[in-house]
């Protein structure tokens, strides 16, 4: 059985543009989690539709394919909604836990992690510049957090041009798995080693989430972006 909970805060902006959802079929469960670009104009529609549409098609598998075609269908209809006048952007992140097996498809810069029995095993990459600079030795990861360009987006559904996703399945090792989605006015703020040791005192996702929330809510200024996060447990 898989245990879930999520949120989803408006912070200190006046429209909350991350749009998150779970969603259980087949035996299998979906976590989406949508972060829209603001600068654009129209990304809480964006990340909305994109959150919508995956939802509605995603026919209950943990085949990466097929996430990255439900990513690349959101991509379209979100590029089918743009105007001259508004550019709408999102960007994405994707999880699906069936039968032992957890597959996921992400663009832009909304994180997915991975701990085994309270252990930080994996996380997503994020397409931006600041990410760049991590690959070329400039910065340190850690350091994304502050960097000048961490805002400069590589991948999002809705840009011009053929969009890429990245994705990855992997086989459950026997353990305590727990997963987070987060957009980066989550993870901006809430370090990995905080995740974790959160997570090895929590009894519950919900209680994960809760108590990182109280992390965030100590150093967010006041005019801080939205921010959210998903949380998946599954014992293998």
């Amino acid at each position: 059985m898989v245990e879930t909970a999520y949120y989803s805060d408006i912070g200190g902006r006046t429209c909350n543009e991350d749009s998150v959802r779970i969603v259980a079929r087949n035996g299998g469960t979906l976590l989406i989690l949508c972060d829209g670009l603001g600068g654009h104009g129209g990304g809480d529609a964006a990340s909305r539709a994109a959150v919508e549409l995956v939802c509605d098609k995603w026919n209950g598998t943990a085949e990466p394919s097929h996430l990255e075609e439900l990513l690349l269908a959101a991509h379209e209809k979100i590029c089918s909604m743009q105007t001259p006048a508004c550019k709408m952007k999102s960007t994405a992140v994707m999880l699906v836990i069936k039968n032992g097996t957890a597959a996921w498809a992400f663009a832009g810069d909304t994180r997915l992690y991975h701990f085994i029995d309270g252990v930080l095993v994996g996380q997503t990459r994020d397409h931006s510049a600041s990410q760049v600079a991590v690959f070329l030795g400039e910065i340190t990861p850690d350091q994304i957090r502050f960097h000048a360009d961490r805002s400069k987006i590589f991948r999002a559904l809705g840009l011009e041009g053929e969009l890429a996703i990245d994705t990855a399945s992997e086989t459950l090792a026997q353990g305590k798995h727990a997963f987070l989605l987060c957009s980066d006015g989550f993870w901006e703020y809430v370090l990995e080693a905080e995740m974790t040791a959160e997570l090895r005192r929590a009894a519950s996702p919900d209680e994960w989430i809760a108590s990182m929330r109280k992390i965030l809510a100590g150093r967010i200024p006041a005019d801080n972006d939205n921010n959210t996060a998903a949380a998946a447990w599954v014992n293998i």
